[in-house]
């Protein structure tokens, strides 16, 4: 009698089904941005997505260059938001989209903070160096 493995990543699956799905509307997401061509969305990226086991919400997190349009950039993603919900219908192959919200990833920003403080330090120690 053959057994069937009962390994989470049997059957080719590399990472769970929630995985992909958040993967697979990252890419629809950031393609259609591209496609829509609003100069207010021309330097967002969109870095990952979250969405919810029972699919009732999918969280976009996007990151900018300039933090001072936050509040611009999502208005502006929240009025595409219908085309995006339509784009994700059309290419795939979930039963029940989940409803978009979009926040800004602060990730980017809080390492490059972490980086300048870093920095900071060694300046620092090598004014305290040459002061000695």
């Amino acid at each position: 009698m053959s057994r069937r493995s009962r390994r989470p990543d049997a059957g080719g699956r590399r990472y769970p089904r929630e995985a992909r799905l958040n993967e697979l509307l990252r890419q629809i997401v950031a393609e259609e941005l591209d496609r829509i061509g609003d100069p207010v969305l021309e330097w967002v990226s969109v870095t990952e997505v979250h969405t919810d086991s029972d699919l009732t919400q999918a969280t976009v997190f996007v990151s900018t260059l300039d933090d001072e349009h936050d509040a611009t950039i999502l208005e502006a993603l929240d009025s595409h938001r219908r085309r995006l919900q339509d784009s994700i219908n059309a290419q795939s192959r979930v039963r029940r989209t989940p409803p978009l919200s979009f926040r800004i990833d602060e990730t980017l920003r809080s390492a490059q903070r972490i980086d300048d403080i870093l920095g900071g330090l060694d300046d620092r120690a090598a004014d305290n160096d040459d002061g000695d």
